[in-house]
């Protein structure tokens, strides 16, 4: 094996690893690959923004994988897709390890790591927890929808190696696969369990910690750099790819919620545990919860209800009452033990939520709060029930922090410069800003003397998006309404469609357009019209591939999952300006603190987020060297308004115009081509 100083270079092993998977070496990936490279030496984060065809997955692939060999240490690749982790881990990494072997003098190696939820727990399969209420509630093996699943997964767990989850087809629901997994918190630890020498997710973490690349998701790098508790193997560099996802991801994360229903299940879990007075004290605090919030509206909340101290206060301390009857951990057989550690970790999460939400409102100026709490419901209708939640106002201190404080950082996506800059997206990282942005004040203010260094490096495309598709905005349209889409939106969509022979991908705001639009043009309309919803979503995708004439109108999860290259996807209509809700507690609280700060709240967050949403939809267009066509945005605002700037900076760099005779020929044409 050659030496450390013996290792070929990136340009080299670049090299081997575009011919083995049968491509061709792009400038932009040439450019990456490098920019990565100086990254890793440096220690200096990048940002690299990669249009779709780059390459790009190799050209950080093959500089990490130059630094773990060379260094001995264990590069993270974080994904925000299942389909960009299964991309790398059955696809990529593969083949780039058996082309760099020869010239690394070994086969760099690699896997996949996820939360422990989304492995199968055999103890908790065999009986393990006694005490989950669910359990309690049927026979695994009796003749219904879910002891059918149960019995299932008892016969997949004798054959399969890794227990994962996304291995098992058809999957089960989220209510079954609880039934066989455990939270972090839950698990009562390898040496203790009955078959911690075969766990899945114990085989996973053992498997991490001796391989050169590491892949995983966003949720999973959150938890590892915010909760204190390691769950990633150590690392000195991660890679982001799908970073545009980021903020959103670990804003989940950081996201905690309490319902009157959780609080009575951790009473009924821990009941057969301690002292039955003790249980019901939690759940009598559970249902003064539940009256509490019942009578106050769903909104977001500036300032803690009297009433709502009193019961989030009683939830705390009848949790730490129960904490206390449990005692400490004490020797005992498994069964018990795993019962004990499912109660301890229910009550330790009502215990940490009652205590955020007490103390959210401490600081006096909202603007200044960690914290948003806001009053929700859930459930389906006619059993909906409230929800109190509580999110960060910015995460970009905690990532400044706990990520670029730690570790060399390279964030790439095809879309991550906003505006004509990544200057957007920096202050949501909690990275200071490369130049001024036409973006209003910084979101989340850092002091410059200790900010992290970064750069920003556009790699550009090998698209030629000017010569390629047409960027038309429907400017003679009325502004859009709140009540739905208006006939002259609904003849526009027609014509289009009519135009392109179908072979339209539709993406709305909201599924109420979508299906309105369907219903309208469906029998209007001369070609085959599928509308999300009609069936799963992948299958919906692929009837819409497979046949030219069809066209597929849908929302949000169609924004950013569709890559449909070729002729069946030749016109992309987006019906408005996709901005977060008005009434959206956590952007209307982040567009406050802004404002507060002296920013302007709309741009930096609302008009931020819409950008992004935009370069993703009109993404979906050009998908492969040869496709050619439209991307229609009917919101005549993007040419009017004063940020259409803004949003129109953040696009694919299309030729330009609002004249629909020109683009109805533009498609007419390329239908008979």
């Amino acid at each position: 094996m050659p030496t450390t100083t013996e290792l070929p270079g990136v340009a080299e092993l670049l090299e081997a690893a575009v011919t083995a998977v049968g491509g061709r070496r792009r400038e932009g990936q040439d450019a990456m690959a490098q920019a990565v490279r100086r990254a890793i030496a440096t220690g200096e984060h990048v940002a690299v923004q990669a249009g779709t065809g780059t390459g790009k997955s190799l050209a950080y692939l093959v500089p990490a994988i130059h630094h773990a060999i060379a260094k001995g240490s264990t590069v993270v690749v974080s994904t925000a897709t299942i389909a960009l982790q299964r991309q790398l881990v059955d696809r990529d990494l593969p083949r780039v390890a058996k082309a760099l072997k020869p010239l690394l003098g070994r086969a760099p190696t690699f896997a996949i790591l996820k939360g422990r939820r989304n492995y199968l727990c055999l103890n908790k399969l065999h009986g393990g927890d006694e005490q989950d209420p669910a359990d309690e509630l049927f026979d695994p093996f009796a003749i219904s929808a879910m002891g059918r699943q149960i019995k299932r997964l008892h016969e997949w767990a004798d054959t399969t190696d890794k227990g994962d989850r996304d291995e098992l087809v058809p999957g089960v629901p989220d209510s079954t696969w609880r039934q066989v997994s455990v939270t972090a918190r839950e698990c009562i630890g390898a040496a203790k369990c009955p078959v911690g020498d075969d766990c899945f997710a114990e085989r996973a973490r053992a498997e991490a910690g001796h391989a050169d690349i590491v892949v995983t998701n966003h949720a999973l790098l959150a938890i590892d750099a915010l909760e204190g508790r390691p769950v990633l193997p150590e690392h000195d560099v991660v890679v982001v790819d799908e970073a545009h996802e980021l903020v959103d991801r670990v804003t989940g994360v950081a996201t905690a919620e309490l319902a009157s229903g959780v609080v009575g299940i951790a009473a009924r879990r821990v009941g057969k545990l301690v002292d039955q007075a003790v249980a019901d004290r939690l759940a009598e605090a559970g249902e003064g919860l539940a009256m509490v919030l019942e009578d106050l509206p769903p909104a977001r909340w500036d300032s803690l209800p009297q009433a709502a101290v009193g019961a989030l206060s009683a939830v705390r301390d009848a949790a730490a009452a129960c904490k206390q009857s449990l005692g400490s951990e004490r020797r005992e057989d498994p069964e018990a033990a795993t019962g004990r550690k499912v109660a301890q970790a229910a009550l330790d999460e009502l215990a940490d939520t009652a205590v955020r939400l007490l103390t959210a409102f401490e600081e006096p100026d909202p603007a200044k709060r960690r914290d948003v709490v806001w009053l929700g419901e859930q459930g389906p209708d006619g059993a909906r029930h409230k929800v109190l939640r509580i999110a960060p106002l910015w995460v970009g201190g905690l990532l400044r922090e706990r990520l670029f404080g730690r570790s060399t950082v390279v964030l790439t996506s095809a879309t991550l410069a906003l505006g004509g800059n990544f200057d957007a997206l920096a202050r949501q990282w909690g990275l200071p800003p490369e130049k001024a942005a036409d973006t209003g004040g910084e979101s989340d203010p850092i002091p410059d003397p200790d900010a992290p260094k970064w750069s920003g490096l556009d790699v550009g495309s090998p698209f030629a998006h000017g010569r390629s598709g047409i960027l038309y905005v429907a400017k003679r349209l009325p502004p859009p309404g709140r009540d739905g889409l208006p006939p002259a939106y609904l003849d526009e969509i027609a014509g289009l469609v009519e135009a392109a022979g179908g072979r339209t991908l539709g993406l709305f705001s909201s599924m109420r357009a979508a299906k309105q639009a369907t219903e309208a043009l469906r029998g209007r309309l001369d070609t085959p019209l599928l509308c999300q919803g009609d069936d799963s979503t992948m299958q919906l995708v692929k009837k819409f591939a497979e046949d030219e004439p069809t066209s597929l109108f849908g929302t949000l999860s169609l924004w950013q999952g569709v890559d449909v290259p070729g002729p069946s996807l030749s016109c992309v209509i987006i019906d408005r300006i996709p901005f977060p809700r008005p009434d959206d507690p956590l952007v209307a609280a982040r567009q406050r603190a802004t404002d507060a700060r002296g920013g302007n709240g709309f741009l930096t967050v609302s008009a931020t987020h819409a950008a992004l949403l935009l370069a993703q939809g009109a993404g979906r267009l050009l998908r492969g060297m040869d496709d050619r066509g439209v991307v229609a945005i009917l919101d005549p605002r993007l040419a009017t308004a004063r940020y259409g700037g803004f949003l129109r900076a953040s696009l694919p760099p299309f030729w330009p115009t609002d004249d629909r005779e020109k683009v109805h020929g533009a498609l007419r044409r390329l239908r008979g081509a």
